[in-house]
């Protein structure tokens, strides 16, 4: 299998809390951006817990429904609260449930990542 079409097999959601606001989701959809600049023919989508429309189930149905069968959830949290403790959790069970061909695979908060602690100290000794 060639990695294009590892990619359409494969889908990445950036999931993240939500917002009334909308110019709120417009970091986490550039992020969506840059991976498909970096990764041609990448499945990406961005998902929010409330307030902000797609919701996780509905992204992933329409992933599913476009062949990906590995879905990497990719929490957009720099804090690990309970939005990532346990509603996420439960959401990832009912997923589960609903798509049993499909392989989920949860990814830590982004917060937790020590390259991501990096940059942003460094964009704060920069500026």
């Amino acid at each position: 299998m060639t990695p294009a079409s590892q990619n359409s097999h494969q889908g990445i959601i950036l999931f993240a809390h939500g917002s009334r606001d909308p110019l709120w989701k417009l970091p986490i959809e550039a992020v969506a951006r840059r991976i498909t600049e970096r990764q041609a023919g990448a499945q990406v989508a961005c998902a929010y817990l409330e307030l902000t429309t797609p919701d996780l189930p509905s992204v992933t149905a329409q992933m599913v429904n476009q062949g990906a069968s590995h879905i990497r959830i990719v929490p957009m949290f720099l804090g690990v609260g309970r939005h990532a403790r346990e509603d996420l959790p439960e959401l990832l069970t009912q997923l589960r449930s609903t798509h049993p061909g499909v392989v989920f695979e949860l990814q830590p908060a982004v917060g937790e990542d020590p390259r991501l602690i990096d940059q942003i100290a460094q964009i704060a000794i920069d500026t």
